[in-house]
């Protein structure tokens, strides 16, 4: 990866880090895409700290094929940009982040 460390995708609780490698690729080519960072806010969740955050068992960080990107208002639009032109098709919108994951279908949502 040219953007990225494999650090910025580990687990706060446990340190394990099973991404994906082809989520990876295309995350990196959509970071290619921008000149404006991805700051991984998430990425790889161990069960214990997916548990604690109070998201589902069948999330995409679980899976190791989704992270939230911090966003503020001058990235935002880039950023989705970059992974849309990379055909990401599952995004949601957060007040500071942006989730994407390469589970199955096309789903965009705020939350």
């Amino acid at each position: 990866m040219k953007y990225f460390r494999m650090e910025e995708f580990k687990c706060p609780c446990c340190g394990e880090s099973k991404m994906e490698d082809e989520f990876l690729e295309r995350l990196d080519a959509a970071r290619s895409y921008t000149n404006v960072p991805f700051v991984i806010n998430s990425g790889y969740r161990c069960k214990a700290h997916n548990d604690s955050v109070g998201s589902k068992e069948s999330s995409g960080h679980r899976k190791g094929c989704a992270v939230d990107i911090a966003y503020d208002s001058q990235n935002m639009g880039e950023i989705l940009a970059a992974l849309l032109y990379y055909d990401f098709t599952r995004i949601g919108i957060g007040k500071n982040f942006i989730h994407v994951d390469s589970k199955p279908g096309i789903y965009y949502w705020r939350y």
